[in-house]
């Protein structure tokens, strides 16, 4: 069964990248997976992600990310939840 209910994370994915690139192929594919992405911090060797949405659309651009463009190298990406403030949003 899968989950509609949004979740917050912290991606952080390490490896070898153009973090502007990478960041702006990233982008593309969280949009059409209706994710909100906010970038904490972006280097060659670690970018940063504040996402939200359904775990399993968090799943799946993490594994997006892992099979990426062919010239991005990514080693880990490590995910830790944050829970979501007080919202009626939500």
């Amino acid at each position: 069964m899968t989950s509609l209910l949004a979740q917050r994370e912290i991606m952080e994915i390490h490896g070898r990248f153009d973090p502007a690139s990478f960041l702006a192929w990233i982008a593309r594919h969280a949009t059409k997976l209706g994710l909100r992405n906010e970038v904490a911090h972006a280097s060659q060797e670690r970018i940063e992600l504040r996402t939200e949405g359904p775990e399993d659309l968090l799943s799946a651009l993490e594994m997006a990310c892992l099979l990426g463009p062919i010239e991005v190298w990514v080693d880990t990406i490590e995910r830790r939840a944050v829970p979501l403030e007080a919202d009626p949003s939500h």
